[in-house]
């Protein structure tokens, strides 16, 4: 009786690594910059439900073409860098900057998420190049 037992879990536990090697493996991750033109950099600012940013701060260089793109990991978040006149929100959520001279942007939550939406910032910094 046990040896059935056995067998039948054996099988389901095959049966189920087939299936997942078949159907079930996620995406392998693709490296969006990697098709990219020379010169043009891609800063993915990831917003998270505990009111924080994906990095403290993120680092371009003068004269590089900038991809900025919100990415909401969890929750509904925007982003606003009023300097820059940026606001990335709904349904629009990229832009491209270019940079002529260096500085610091901060960069903040747009859309009230929360009871730390006011603190949920990080900054752009532009480097001399």
């Amino acid at each position: 009786m046990q040896k059935w037992i056995m067998f039948i879990l054996l099988t389901a536990a095959s049966l189920l690594g087939v299936y997942l090697l078949t159907f079930g493996l996620p995406e392998k991750p693709v490296d969006e910059s990697a098709a990219l033109p020379e010169g043009t950099v891609l800063v993915k600012v990831e917003a998270n439900s505990d009111f924080t940013f994906g990095q403290e701060e993120y680092k371009v260089k003068v004269g590089d073409k900038v991809i900025l793109k919100l990415q909401n990991k969890s929750g509904v978040h925007g982003i606003k860098i009023d300097e820059l006149n940026v606001d990335l929100e709904g349904d629009n959520l990229e832009t491209n900057l270019e940079f002529d001279k260096p500085g610091e942007y901060i960069i903040h939550c747009s859309v009230p998420c929360g009871a730390g939406h006011t603190e949920m910032k990080t900054k752009l910094i532009v480097e001399a190049a």
